[in-house]
């Protein structure tokens, strides 16, 4: 069979990550890249040998056959580009957020059930993470009887802050950036939508997010329609690494995911005590889970099935993301 024909748009971090893993992925081709910054797509060409450059998504797509386009854009923009993607017969994978209010995400949810044909999946890679899948068969299967309770920690180090602080004025918040991974595996794990939340957080080390009506470190407490609870927590103040930690409690048992964010199993001896490393960044921590959803993507298109996750599920995460916004920004507790 003919190979999948995939655009990439948008070649940051993550960008320039699943770019590279298209070059692996079975039964596709990367065809063409997007990008503002003519470093990133000189990167593209010298490494990933892709010829085909654009800083424009439209002429990328009027002048190239693709099949497919993966936006790795920024947040503002995802709504806006997929669904023009779809609309010219492409299939499409979005990262997270699905958009940046509620509205925009509904409008998303209407072109793509418009548009049966094609493929349209968000980037919420936890959910393809062999430990967080694991942890999902075990909860499915009743092991740990009835969940309760679902914590989630979402900590990026302090030493990527002076990229962080540079995109926090195009930022929609920690609770859309950040949290919208939790709120979405909070749903996934729990089998329930949320019916209150309440909000907080402030600026503890980075006074710089004052400006923005965000805070540098941030939480919020959940109560689900089946009485289940949650309590989320971001921040981007960690001093050890990159931290993502998961907790599941149920009536019969405990699971934890990352409960200590180690890099692998070694464990280092040296003057310093006993220590084991940990990840620092969400590339590294996640790096099978972001080829795992890549070639879902592709294997989805291949089979002309849906993936599991939708843009139902975007909208979701999105609106529990804005509704702790509202709450954080005006301390109050918001039934949904």
């Amino acid at each position: 069979m003919n190979k999948i024909r995939v655009g990439v748009v948008g070649l940051g971090r993550l960008g320039f990550t699943h770019a590279e893993n298209i070059t692996s992925t079975k039964n596709a081709s990367l065809i063409a890249v997007c990008s503002h910054s003519e470093e990133e797509l000189k990167k593209a060409k010298e490494k990933l040998g892709v010829t085909n450059c654009f800083t424009d998504i439209k002429k990328m797509v009027e002048t190239i056959d693709l099949d497919a386009v993966i936006l790795v854009s920024p947040s503002n923009f995802h709504a806006e580009q997929s669904i023009y993607c779809l609309k010219k017969g492409l299939h499409v994978f979005c990262e997270k957020p699905l958009a940046t209010t509620i509205d925009a995400c509904k409008e998303v949810e209407k072109i793509v059930a418009e548009n049966p044909s094609k493929v349209f999946m968000l980037g919420f890679m936890r959910r393809y993470d062999p430990s967080y899948l694991y942890a999902k068969k075990c909860i499915d299967e009743g092991k740990i009887g009835r969940p309760i309770l679902f914590r989630g920690y979402s900590v990026d180090p302090n030493s990527a802050i002076e990229g962080a602080l540079k995109y926090a004025a195009h930022s929609p918040g920690q609770f859309i950036d950040m949290a919208v991974h939790d709120f979405d595996l909070a749903r996934w794990f729990l089998k329930a939508e949320p019916t209150s939340i309440y909000a907080i957080g402030g600026c503890y080390l980075h006074q710089e997010y004052k400006q923005y009506d965000d805070g540098d470190n941030v939480s919020a407490l959940l109560k689900f329609e089946n009485e289940a609870m949650a309590f989320i927590f971001a921040g981007r103040t960690a001093t050890h690494g990159y931290n993502v930690e998961t907790e599941i409690v149920g009536t019969h048992a405990t699971l934890r995911i990352g409960s200590v964010p180690q890099k692998n199993l070694v464990e280092i001896l040296d003057k310093e005590g006993v220590r084991k490393e940990c990840s620092q960044s969400f590339n590294e921590r996640f790096d099978v889970a972001f080829k795992n959803e890549i070639q879902e993507f592709i294997a989805c298109i291949v089979e002309e099935r849906y993936p599991e996750i939708s843009a139902h599920d975007g909208t979701q995460a999105s609106y529990i993301a804005e509704m702790a916004t509202e709450s954080f920004k005006n301390n109050i507790l918001i039934n949904l």
